[in-house]
């Protein structure tokens, strides 16, 4: 069995098969090699339901491209592992890859397109929430030079909470970036072969890919949807999950928190000064003196002590993506191959 850690995305290689999907060697020209790219955690009701629904859209594809499915398991405790282990063995189109502790959602995407062999990759949830009906379009995108195809979600069926909620954080993500960055897009997309090779280079341990693959410039097009609610199972991203998600999409993205710590720092150093200022103008003037209370003295040391702990926690922060950065952690281990078993 073999067993491989990806200690950096620069250090992930595909299978031996080129861009266009075929073996080494051959003479023939082949169709393009598209891989379907999954990352499942606990998802053994839903495994199935995927495999049939997209062989049922790229079946009819076959006179144009050839497909292969990679999967990422992030080391689920329920039967996924098992079935797809048997879906490997019933498919030969099938990859599967567990990793050996849960590494988080966006480093299982990163990992399954640095395993992918594909002149593109489509990323795919296992909730059919994404439909697969919409891979011929990106396809279709693709052939006619696009880099990126992402979807762009008009509708979701979700709570008017968290509904608000996304839409107040892909507003403050795009407002606090340097770059443009689509807004109400998620994973769903397709990536050429250019922007793996990108991705791979990168090597960022903390991966906000919708982010990233923004920012990366090419040729991009979004495509509206409406997304589908989740027919089998529960949704295993926390509220928790969701945070660190926003959070990785402000800071892995902009400096400008950072450059607030100088402003807020500017703002507050001017006002004093002018406080100062007025205080002792109003002293010689109008004779005005201001009363000594304890009320007063408590409020203004708390209010600096607050300025100072939220300035140093947007500071640390960043130094914490930079320890991240030097400790070079691995973006994920592979425990075992499932499709060889």
């Amino acid at each position: 069995m073999m067993e491989r850690q990806l200690e950096g995305s620069a250090n992930v290689q595909s299978d031996p098969l080129d861009a266009t999907g075929a073996a080494p060697g051959d003479t023939q020209p082949a169709k393009p090699l598209i891989s379907l790219v999954v990352p499942v955690y606990n998802e053994q009701d839903n495994i199935a339901l995927l495999y049939q629904a997209v062989t049922a859209v790229i079946n009819p594809l076959a006179s144009q491209y050839t497909f292969e499915f990679v999967f990422t398991d992030n080391h689920s405790t329920d039967a996924t592992p098992q079935l797809l282990r048997e879906l490997a063995r019933k498919d030969k189109r099938v990859r599967a890859y567990r990793f050996s502790r849960n590494f988080g959602y966006q480093r299982s995407i990163l990992t399954a397109y640095l395993l992918s062999s594909g002149a593109a990759a489509i990323q795919l949830d296992c909730d059919l929430q994404d439909p697969p009906e919409m891979i011929p379009a990106f396809l279709a995108h693709w052939s006619q030079g696009s880099d990126v195809v992402y979807g762009i979600r008009k509708s979701r069926l979700e709570s008017k909470r968290w509904t608000i909620a996304r839409k107040v954080f892909y507003w403050l993500v795009d407002f606090l970036s340097e770059d443009p960055i689509p807004r109400d897009a998620g994973d769903f997309r397709l990536i050429s072969r250019r922007v793996i090779e990108e991705l791979r280079r990168i090597g960022d341990p903390k991966p906000y890919l919708r982010g990233t693959i923004a920012t990366l410039g090419f040729t991009q097009t979004g495509i509206d949807y409406e997304r589908r609610a989740r027919t089998v199972g529960v949704s295993k991203f926390s509220f928790y999950d969701n945070i660190m998600l926003a959070l990785d999409g402000i800071i892995n993205h902009s400096v400008v928190p950072l450059r607030m710590a100088t402003y807020v720092g500017m703002a507050i150093a001017a006002i004093t000064v002018l406080a100062s200022v007025g205080y002792i103008i109003a002293y010689f003037t109008v004779g005005f003196r201001a009363p000594a209370g304890f009320t007063t003295l408590t409020v203004l040391i708390l209010g600096s002590l607050g300025i100072n702990a939220l300035l140093l926690g947007v500071i640390g922060e960043y130094l914490g993506r930079m320890y991240l950065q030097m400790k070079n952690e691995s973006l994920s281990i592979i425990e075992r191959e499932l499709h060889e078993d």
